[in-house]
């Protein structure tokens, strides 16, 4: 079972940028497809970006394309989510999760390990 750590999250004013990582343990990070999920609250968990295993794939969600950026370093076992522009909308508990497979996908059920999540919060 892989495990999931996120970080970098915070408190920023709006149209500032964070970086959140996700470190994750063993050594098949580079086979599996990652995302980058949040929920914000009383809000159902949205999908925000996906990477495929080779980054040859990815895809952002309408809000946050142009703004946010997802990359990985497979050498570092390490997932990431620039996130530029920030809005309050943006606002939420941020996660990374493992797919299931190589190639990435939108839906919940396509990922097998889930990190703990990292807030962030993004003020007016």
């Amino acid at each position: 079972q892989v495990q999931l750590v996120e970080s970098g999250g915070g408190l920023v004013q709006a149209g500032a940028s964070l970086r959140l990582s996700c470190a994750a343990s063993g050594r098949t990070f580079g086979s599996y497809a990652m995302g980058w999920f949040r929920q914000a609250p009383g809000k159902e968990r949205e999908c925000v970006a996906t990477i495929n295993w080779i980054a040859a794939s990815i895809w952002y969600a309408d809000s946050v394309k142009g703004r946010f950026t997802i990359f990985r370093d497979n050498a570092k076992n390490t997932l990431y989510l620039q996130m530029n522009a920030l809005k309050p909308e943006d606002t939420a508990v941020y996660y990374c999760a493992k797919g299931s497979s190589a190639w990435s996908a939108r839906s919940e059920t396509a990922y097998d390990s889930w990190g703990q999540g990292t807030q962030v919060t993004v003020s007016s």
